[in-house]
């Protein structure tokens, strides 16, 4: 395998990745595409994103011990100019999952490359 030129690889990403209730998928898919992503994309600093689904058997592994399970796990990756770009008042006011909260497990982490 042959590594990508630092160059093309963006340097601060924000990942999220959220399981939702079945009940409220349609809807929930709808309101991300049309109003959460593009509010996301519209706040300063934020470079780019896409949404990915993994569906099937997700592998999870803690200290060794190993399951399988069956889940629709949602990632989205965002491209960002640099960890601040998630602390504008943009991004604050338009940050969660609004009336779908209570229906949706998610995590959030900004990650920086290694130099």
């Amino acid at each position: 395998m042959t590594a990508l030129p630092n160059c093309l690889l963006p340097n601060c990403l924000l990942i999220v990745t959220a399981e939702v209730d079945a009940g409220v998928e349609a809807d929930w898919n709808r309101w991300y595409d049309d109003v959460h992503l593009p509010d996301a994309l519209a706040c300063p600093g934020v470079l780019a994103g896409r949404r990915y689904l993994s569906s099937g058997q997700i592998s999870e592994s803690d200290r060794g011990q190993g399951r399988r399970t069956p889940t629709r796990l949602y990632t989205t990756v965002y491209e960002l100019d640099s960890p601040a770009a998630v602390e504008t008042k943009e991004f604050t006011a338009m940050r969660g999952w609004g009336a779908f909260a209570s229906h949706v497990r998610s995590q959030t982490r900004v990650v920086v490359g290694l130099r």
